[in-house]
């Protein structure tokens, strides 16, 4: 473990999403917020907009919008999904990321509140994330976007949710995507990787939970049948289309997190079908070290964000 990581696990409580409202709760005391008189810097240089959009099904989703105030537009756009599990996670958790991507990348972000389950199961939060692109799409010219320059991206979960809308825009003629974010993203619901047999200890996220979170998003195992690469990305791996004509990609794994081989693996299958990626094992690291002020997690946050610079410049 990086010695800087290391000094921080006494702190941590051990992951568990059994109750959704606990892990919630829990989520939000580890990360939201910030320091009383250490208001990040791109506060100065970034304008928030709390916003909301329609619902197939007509109900009103939150997002919130982050535009740079200085320079004129158009400008690339990141659709992004907070991480949590499926369960848990906010507009408040992923407000720090969103507010440098807008700053750093010179980008609008629209965040984006979807449903959790299991009170909103699947299909819901992934048909309230697939509305939101196609939201900032028919919106782009009140946003100032350039709708060449289209990204989504997500942490965890929400890079789960990043990889499915990908996917979908591909299915279903949507909105040309240019380039997906995906960060130590949830791919695969069939939990027979190594990383997640092994890591039963580790810290923030372990692969004692991945079951109950799947068991949260798409009901038990042995009631779901055939489950949609729209829930679970490398469920695609195995269709017909594969994961041909998908927009390239950043991937970002941690040595010491469950997830990690199913990260490299659907990289690996990205890169097998044409699909030009960047792969990041972060070595030391563990599931969502990057929400930390350490020397790793801002050399990783650097580098992450100049690759969406340059992406969608």
């Amino acid at each position: 473990m990086d010695p800087e990581l290391a000094a921080l696990l006494p702190y941590l409580p051990p992951p568990s999403v059994g109750d959704p409202i606990t892990a919630r709760q829990g989520l939000r005391d580890i990360f939201v917020g910030t320091p009383a008189g250490r208001a990040p810097s791109w506060t100065a240089r970034v304008g928030i907009e709390a916003s909301s959009l329609t619902a197939t099904d007509g109900y009103e989703v939150p997002i919130r919008i982050y535009r740079p105030l200085a320079g004129d537009g158009p400008r690339g756009a990141m659709v992004h999904f907070h991480g949590g599990a499926f369960v848990a996670g906010d507009l408040d958790l992923s407000a720090g990321l969103c507010g440098r991507m807008a700053d750093a990348a010179d980008l609008v972000v629209v965040d984006v509140d979807y449903r959790l389950a299991p009170e909103q199961p699947f299909p819901i939060g992934f048909e309230d994330c697939y509305t939101a692109l196609l939201w900032t799409a028919a919106n782009s010219d009140s946003l100032g976007i350039d709708l060449n320059r289209l990204a989504v991206g997500g942490e965890s979960a929400g890079g789960a949710l990043a990889a499915a809308v990908a996917i979908a825009a591909r299915d279903r003629n949507g909105p040309a995507i240019a380039y997906q974010q995906l960060l130590y993203a949830v791919l695969d619901d069939s939990l027979t990787t190594a990383s997640v047999r092994e890591m039963t200890d580790t810290p923030l996220w372990n692969g004692a939970n991945c079951g109950p979170m799947w068991d949260h998003y798409l009901g038990p195992a042995d009631q779901r049948g055939a489950v949609s690469p729209y829930a679970a990305p490398a469920r695609a791996i195995a269709t017909a289309r594969g994961l041909a004509d998908l927009p390239p990609a950043y991937v970002l794994a941690c040595e010491h997190d469950p997830l990690r081989d199913e990260d490299i693996a659907y990289a690996t299958a990205l890169l097998a079908a044409g699909v030009p990626v960047e792969l990041h094992l972060v070595p030391g690291t563990f599931h969502g070290f990057d929400g930390f002020p350490t020397g790793i997690s801002k050399r990783t946050t650097t580098g992450y964000l100049d690759s969406l610079r340059r992406a969608l410049r």
